[in-house]
């Protein structure tokens, strides 16, 4: 199944995606402006196999993209806004893309790293409900082009390790519409479900779970540029939503703000969801009791296409537990590649369709990553007799913020390069609003101010991987190996 036959679903007149305050666009439109940017992209050039990067806001832009740039027979990758020049520039260099889809007059940093790594970039935008190109469409120099195939790449995604940069993950049209359809049928999504998409759709957490999926069930996607609580009851009493997905820093946010039942009162959500972080048990419990939702905790890595295991519509919820396999066969593996039997720790790792057939150009990580046909995860977890995953811990090092896989190495390499740093380590740090932020130990030469190091930081990363936890130290603590371990170098200056 490739993604234009996912759209089938969708019939012709009814509404598929809206935007608050803005317009609506049905799925014959949807699939009449896919086609249309197929054939512009192929007029620019881009042949099957090829790349096309974009940056876009939340809105039509983006998943027209990815279904036009999915008809050529082509790949596509979305990053982030908040990206700085030089993280485009890595992006960039990294995917190598034909061509870089922007909006008029947005994302300044992009376009200058484009043009530094000399990448076309084309104009994409809607007025309306009407698709708006900054070039004419011409014939393709390569002539008409072939229906994708599901083994064809249709979406090109990052993720972040800690001993590398982070690793390209492409996946299929079948990975994409194998997950779209598990996930339909774990929340019986159906033609009347309404999707309120609070999630980025550079992540696959949006992608995936809140539009391709609701897609395929022929339902209706509302896309906010951006998550705001005081719109978010207004908005799905609107628009009549029935699910929405999220993690945990928006529902914080929304119990912060819940002063009054009458805020929250006349919905129609049939549950709220919780993935790309660790959901509190206590979050989950009160969530529950204060909206009086079913709270559906999902386990998901960019790797599996989004979610792997989730707790049941129908059936027990255990706070603490992400769930059981969601129509994915999930296992505990021990150091020797064994599978653990029910209540032994171990490294948790899935198999399907859903799950990428490797990263990119990385073989080192592929080795490691696939054993005997299952992906191992990087995460610690055990699985009850019945089958319930409980995470207990990450192998890999990540620092996750809101849902936000950070590398610590790409911190590390950020503050280096500041000629005042002698050494730098970053790591997690707990924090009640985001579940973790960035934290830092540096080692500084004579004169070097802290607030300057951290400017620099900022011209060369995102905000969001800014460190907020900064501790000077004389010394970074190391294995008699020479080794740092990030989690014994943030317990020797927390105990400070």
């Amino acid at each position: 199944m490739t993604l234009a036959a996912l759209l089938e679903a969708g019939a012709g007149g009814r509404a598929a995606l809206r935007v608050p305050g803005g317009p609506t666009l049905t799925y014959d439109a949807l699939r009449q402006a896919s086609s249309e940017l197929a054939r512009q992209l192929a007029a620019e050039g881009v042949r099957a196999g090829d790349l096309v990067a974009a940056s876009y806001p939340n809105g039509f832009e983006t998943v027209v993209a990815l279904f036009g740039v999915a008809a050529a027979c082509a790949g596509y990758a979305p990053l982030n806004m908040a990206y700085t020049e030089e993280e485009f520039r890595f992006y960039l260099e990294d995917i190598r893309p034909k061509l870089l889809l922007l909006m008029p007059g947005r994302a300044p940093a992009a376009r200058a790293a484009a043009a530094a790594l000399r990448i076309p970039v084309l104009d994409v935008w809607f007025e309306g409900d009407r698709l708006q190109r900054s070039a004419a469409p011409g014939p393709s120099p390569y002539g008409a082009t072939e229906p994708a195939s599901d083994d064809d790449v249709a979406l090109f995604l990052h993720t972040s390790g800690t001993t590398s940069r982070p690793k390209g993950v492409p996946l299929t049209h079948r990975n994409l519409t194998a997950s779209a359809s598990n996930i339909k049928r774990w929340y019986d999504l159906n033609s009347g479900d309404v999707s309120y998409c609070v999630m980025p759709l550079f992540h696959v957490h949006g992608l995936v779970f809140s539009t391709l999926a609701h897609l395929a069930a022929g339902a209706v996607v509302v896309i906010p540029e951006r998550f705001s609580a005081s719109a978010f009851w207004p908005h799905v009493r609107e628009y009549g939503a029935t699910v929405v997905s999220a993690v945990p820093t928006i529902y914080r946010s929304l119990l912060a703000s819940a002063d009054s039942p009458s805020e929250f009162a006349g919905h129609a959500l049939r549950f709220m969801r919780s993935s790309s972080a660790p959901l509190p048990a206590s979050m989950m419990q009160r969530l529950e009791t204060v909206f009086g939702i079913p709270v559906i905790e999902a386990y998901s890595m960019t790797e599996a296409s989004h979610q792997m295991t989730a707790s049941p519509l129908q059936g027990e919820r255990r706070p603490g537990s992400v769930g059981v396999g969601a129509f994915v066969d999930v296992t505990i593996l021990d150091e020797h590649g064994a599978r653990c039997s029910p209540g032994i720790v171990g490294e948790v790792a899935v198999r399907g369709p859903n799950v990428t057939r490797g990263y990119h150009n990385n073989p080192a990580a592929n080795a490691e990553a696939f054993c005997a046909g299952w992906f191992r995860t990087g995460d610690w977890g055990r699985l009850s007799d019945d089958g319930y995953l409980t995470l207990v811990g990450r192998l890999k090092e990540l620092i996750n913020r809101a849902g936000e896989k950070i590398s610590p190495v790409e911190i590390d390499d950020a503050l280096l390069s500041h000629p005042g740093v002698s050494e730098a380590v970053s790591f997690s740090v707990p924090d009640e609003k985001y579940g973790e932020v960035v934290g830092a130990a540096l080692v500084l030469k004579e004169g070097t101010a802290v607030d300057d190091v951290l400017a620099h930081a900022r011209s060369r990363l995102a905000a969001f991987k800014v460190p907020t936890a900064v501790y000077v130290v004389e010394s970074i603590p190391r294995t008699a190996t020479g080794k740092v371990q990030r989690r014994a170098v943030a317990t020797a200056v927390a105990s400070r």
